[in-house]
């Protein structure tokens, strides 16, 4: 016991360093988002804003005339919104399947959502792309086809966890009173399985939200943008980069995301757990 209250205050210091190695960047972006873009460069990208090099909001207005903001905004909170509905919705029933029925198929559909979690999306990014082009799936709601198949992985494996920690004769009484299957999943199962939805809804929000390959390679790039496609058109000719814009871009596509896993942080430990518990 004295050994570990010796040695805590070291790891507590280790710890507040590692954190600050990983906030790090985020600050630098945020300070360099309120200077000209000539002073962000490899000589003055570490200084702060002073009288010379401050402007204020000016890199926002800019950014966010030039990307469209507020549309690709819009479609970013489309794309996102539907795919984790969907992915949550679809992943939680198949899990459920997967661990009640427990036959030979469902043990091969499980392997499967595990295979998934290993192919390196490099191999089937341009297969994908024609793919999306000829069934149509080049809009925000078509994509939430694409994600549903790259997402369930992960879910899938979380979700099985959890419920084989689920009493089995919770529903098996139910459905003696005469509870449908639909009303046992919804008003029993999921209910239980709550901290595990909530947390691989934060691992998937984050995940697309921030996506840029995916909407990239399917989207149809003239009617639809999502804030980090749209980013990108901040570069100009010859590989010249309005970094001020883009930096004032990127804190205004973070704050939304900061927010939302600040506000759900709690659940993820507990959910994870749940996760893991069997498997």
């Amino acid at each position: 016991m004295n050994q570990k209250v010796k040695h805590e205050p070291f790891w507590v210091i280790f710890f507040i360093l590692i954190s600050l190695l990983w906030i790090f960047p985020v600050i630098l972006i945020v300070y360099n988002s309120f200077k000209a873009k000539t002073y962000i460069s490899s000589t003055y990208t570490f200084q702060l804003p002073n009288s010379k090099s401050y402007v204020g909001l000016e890199n926002y207005t800019l950014g966010v005339a030039r990307t469209d903001f507020m549309q690709s905004f819009w479609w970013t909170v489309v794309v996102t919104v539907g795919s984790v509905l969907i992915i949550l919705l679809c992943t939680s029933m198949c899990a459920w399947w997967i661990v009640r029925v427990n036959n030979f198929f469902a043990k091969l559909i499980y392997t499967l959502f595990l295979f998934n979690m290993i192919v390196p999306f490099q191999m089937v990014m341009f297969p994908l792309s024609k793919i999306a082009d000829s069934l149509s799936l080049n809009t925000p709601w078509g994509l939430w086809i694409i994600y549903l198949g790259f997402g369930a992985g992960l879910a899938v494996f979380m979700f099985t966890g959890v419920v084989k920690g689920l009493p089995a004769e919770i529903e098996e009484a139910a459905m003696i009173d005469g509870a449908s299957v639909p009303y046992t999943f919804f008003r029993i199962v999921v209910p239980l399985m709550r901290p595990s939805i909530i947390s691989v809804a934060i691992l998937e929000t984050m995940w697309i939200w921030n996506d840029y390959l995916l909407p990239y390679l399917t989207l149809d790039l003239n009617k639809y943008k999502t804030i980090s496609v749209a980013v990108q058109y901040l570069r100009g000719g010859y590989g010249s980069v309005d970094m001020g814009a883009m930096m004032a871009c990127l804190v205004l596509a973070i704050i939304p995301i900061i927010i939302f896993y600040l506000f759900c942080q709690k659940y993820i430990i507990s959910g994870v757990i749940a996760g893991a518990v069997k498997g």
